[in-house]
């Protein structure tokens, strides 16, 4: 299995920006005009680890370096 090329990579931070962006949303509005049952919070935290992560792996695709230790 391969790993996850440019144009994925930029689909998921676009979607991951989206989701964080609609639940910061959210969270902002008052409790009564809230989406019911979805846990914002949850949202927001998993948004900005998946963020992260792709984010990290942009910075490897774009210089060549491998994303993770380096054992020699």
């Amino acid at each position: 299995m391969e790993p996850p090329g440019l144009e994925v990579t930029l689909v998921a931070l676009a979607i991951s920006l989206a989701l964080g962006g609609l639940a910061n949303w959210q969270l902002r509005r008052p409790v009564d005009l809230r989406w019911p049952i979805v846990p914002w919070l949850a949202v927001q935290f998993v948004s900005l680890a998946v963020l992260l992560i792709f984010g990290a792996h942009l910075i490897s695709l774009l210089t060549g370096h491998p994303f993770g230790r380096n054992v020699n």
